[in-house]
């Protein structure tokens, strides 16, 4: 235990708050219930959590006010704080893309001197240093895929998720992503782990693991029963256990969610019965 809580900064509204709540409740802590609370202390695990503006809490964890805070990599590196990223979460995956009128054959060094509208200045500036790309930055809240319509800027760069909202405005993304970005987890940079956060990554990996995977059952003849251990070696073997039916066998294995219809298949080409696939809610492995 330690003298204070571990303190947490979490983001207080949007798709990522949302997605973070799920997967700290999901760990085993104490979650607000009012979306007016701005602290929640979870007493049973010492951890204090402050519920922040996304953009903010890379700020609040550089300058070492918190211990740790849960943000996008995006808004990370626009923010420039001393912090680094210690876990990607898997989730909230995001890429920052260019787009224009008709820029479907451009390239980034098209966008020499041209005015590109962002909300990510930083991130964007730093970018397009690194390449020798000068252009000017006009910096907007939001809603950027507005700004060549209106005139204000010649090319945006922004978040996408499916594109469908710069498609609206009439806007062609080209080039590579600037950035793939998802939910990460930082700390202060240069500074020794704060106590407490072996134990939330070894939570955190639990839940990304059962995410990942699920868990099945079924009854296999043992002459049948190597055919179907190929099929599901599981994460070290496979658990098989003798049925009250002579010459029959249970097994269960852990598989990956993705492919868990496929390995259905094909154990039941192999002759296994009662096959059932499960949910797990957390793992240690």
């Amino acid at each position: 235990m330690t003298d204070r809580p571990l303190r947490i900064a979490l983001p207080n509204k949007g798709s990522l708050a949302e997605a973070t709540t799920h997967v700290l409740t999901e760990a085993g802590y104490r979650q607000r219930t009012d979306s007016k609370d701005l602290v929640l202390l979870d007493a049973a695990n010492q951890v204090e959590f402050y519920y922040l503006r996304p953009r903010d809490i890379a700020v609040y964890v550089g300058e070492r006010t918190l211990d740790l805070g849960f943000t996008g990599r995006d808004m990370l590196l626009d923010s420039a704080a001393a912090a680094e990223e210690v876990l990607a979460l898997g989730f909230g995956g995001t890429k920052f893309r260019f787009a224009a009128p008709g820029a479907s054959g451009w390239s980034a060094a098209d966008l020499h001197g041209t005015r590109i509208a962002t909300s990510y200045p930083g991130l964007l500036g730093a970018w397009l240093a690194e390449r020798g790309i000068e252009a000017r930055l006009i910096k907007l809240d939001g809603a950027v895929e507005s700004a060549v319509r209106l005139g204000v800027a010649d090319a945006v760069a922004d978040v996408v998720e499916t594109g469908s909202t710069l498609k609206r405005a009439g806007l062609e993304m080209f080039g590579e992503p600037i950035l793939v970005s998802e939910a990460i987890l930082i700390q202060p940079r240069g500074v020794e782990r704060p106590a407490g956060l072996d134990l939330l990554l070894r939570r955190l990996a639990g839940v990304m693991t059962a995410r990942n995977y699920k868990m099945i059952d079924y009854n296999v003849s043992e002459a049948r029963l190597e055919a179907a251990c190929a099929i599901t070696p599981g994460i070290d073997s496979p658990t098989v256990s003798p049925l009250a039916r002579d010459g029959w066998l249970a097994v269960r294995a852990m598989i990956p969610a993705a492919e868990a219809h496929r390995l259905m298949d094909e154990l039941w080409d192999v002759g296994a019965e009662g096959i059932l696939v499960t949910d797990i809610a957390a793992c240690r492995l």
